[in-house]
């Protein structure tokens, strides 16, 4: 969960809100700052990337660093936890990148080269930047990993605005292949609401475990009952597996 500057601030000591202060102020800035044509540069490399994300090479290796020299607060943004606890890390990272109106460009390379906690940021913050859907390649790799950390993050607000359907209703599949709490799950009620197809995945996803002698996730349940149009019950799952008395 994210905290405001001022919960921030009655919690960090001295020497972190100073430091703190300087990196809010590196970033508004960079934001101040005219654009450059390097910066244009950057920009297009951001969006091939994202378009090869999306594409067939979605799952090789990372693009290479930009030649452009990265702005100073994205120096900060990988220091936050050093500076200011991890307790606090996301927090201030999800600062930096609000205050920079951090571009598609310093997203991608703070994602592509960060570590798990810094793309974790990244994915907590990118409802607050104004990207449009240009961000849905870093959503859609987070949804590939194994990391429950990354998972969580990456079905936020952003998740609930711009992703279609179909990778929608995978998402919260994966949520629970995973063990990651439906809750996670920005706007599940307001997407889930009559989605008959999502209705019928959830309900062979039942089906498959109940058949390998596996429990139904309750969380399943209530994602399933949340796909009831409004006035109507939910479908049933599937029933519980026999046991060998039975």
């Amino acid at each position: 969960m994210l905290t405001s500057r001022e919960e921030l601030d009655a919690e960090l000591g001295e020497a972190a809100r100073a430091w703190l202060d300087a990196a809010l102020a590196e970033a508004a800035d960079d934001a101040a700052r005219p654009p450059t044509a390097a910066d244009d540069a950057t920009r297009s490399e951001a969006a091939a990337d994202g378009a090869a994300r999306s594409g067939a090479a979605a799952d090789a290796s990372r693009t290479a660093a930009s030649p452009y020299a990265s702005p100073s607060w994205e120096l900060r943004y990988a220091a936050a936890g050093r500076h200011c606890g991890q307790r606090h890390a996301d927090s201030v990272r999800s600062l930096l990148l609000v205050e920079a109106r951090a571009p598609l460009a310093s997203v991608t390379r703070l994602y592509d080269q960060g570590t798990a906690a810094e793309r974790r940021a990244v994915l907590l913050t990118l409802h607050l930047l104004d990207l449009g859907d240009t961000a849905l390649p870093l959503v859609e790799d987070a949804l590939r990993a194994n990391d429950t950390r990354l998972v969580a993050a990456a079905v936020g607000p952003y998740a609930a605005d711009h992703l279609a359907p179909h990778a929608w209703r995978h998402a919260v599949l994966k949520c629970l292949f995973t063990e990651v709490p439906v809750a996670a799950v920005a706007r599940l009620a307001d997407r889930a609401l009559g989605d008959t197809e999502l209705a019928r995945m959830l309900t062979d996803f039942a089906a498959e475990r109940t058949a390998a002698g596996r429990p139904v996730p309750e969380d399943l349940r209530t994602a399933l009952a949340l796909t009831a149009p409004a006035g109507h019950p939910a479908p049933p799952t599937a029933a519980p597996a026999p046991t060998e008395e039975s």
